[in-house]
């Protein structure tokens, strides 16, 4: 019972973490306000975490290989859908300020220089997603290129950014208007 207990202690601790880094940014959220937010004490934390370093690690970690699992599961568990169906919901999926996507987009432009390994996590997610989509792609068009799979994610960088923003997005015209260009 011992280790359900910590597990459930850590497993809050990155929830909380996870809040206020998507709510307030990487570094405007110390440890001691994941602490005071989590309502543990600062031994415990350092218990799990070495580092607010290791813990931007873990929860970059978790979102990128959730994010991995939906889109895996929209492409090979969805055979009913065509390609066009699958790249909509792959971007609707990370188009949303609620979803899964929202750190690691924030983490592009926060901890680069301050946090470089757990910038990777990101920059890894998203070379991974290039190839899925590129993958995608060519089940449709032997003609489609990388270019292609790169302009996907320029359209779902740009749809976040507006998001971001606060302005209004149509993310069907967004998506739709690159889809028009691919299908030339």
């Amino acid at each position: 019972m011992p280790n359900l207990e910590v597990s459930f202690r850590a497993l809050r601790v990155l929830d909380t973490a996870r809040n206020l880094f998507n709510c307030h940014g990487f570094h405007s959220v110390g440890v001691d306000r994941i602490i005071e937010s989590s309502q543990i004490a600062k031994a415990s934390f350092y218990k799990y975490f070495q580092s607010k370093e290791q813990l931007i690690e873990m929860s970059l970690g978790f979102q990128t290989d959730a994010l991995k699992e939906e889109v895996f599961s929209i492409i090979h568990r969805n055979n009913g859908l065509t390609v066009y169906e699958k790249l909509n919901r792959i971007y609707v999926l990370h188009v949303n300020l609620e979803g899964l996507y929202h750190l690691p987009f924030k983490a592009i432009f926060e901890i680069e220089k301050r946090y470089p390994k757990a910038y990777k996590i990101v920059v890894n997610y998203r070379k991974w997603l290039l190839n899925q989509i590129y993958k995608l792609l060519l089940t449709n068009s032997a003609n489609a290129s990388e270019k292609d799979a790169h302009m996907f994610l320029f359209v779902v960088d740009g749809a976040m950014v507006q998001l971001l923003s606060g302005n209004e997005v149509d993310k069907g015209k967004l998506l739709e208007g690159w889809l028009v260009g691919l299908r030339r």
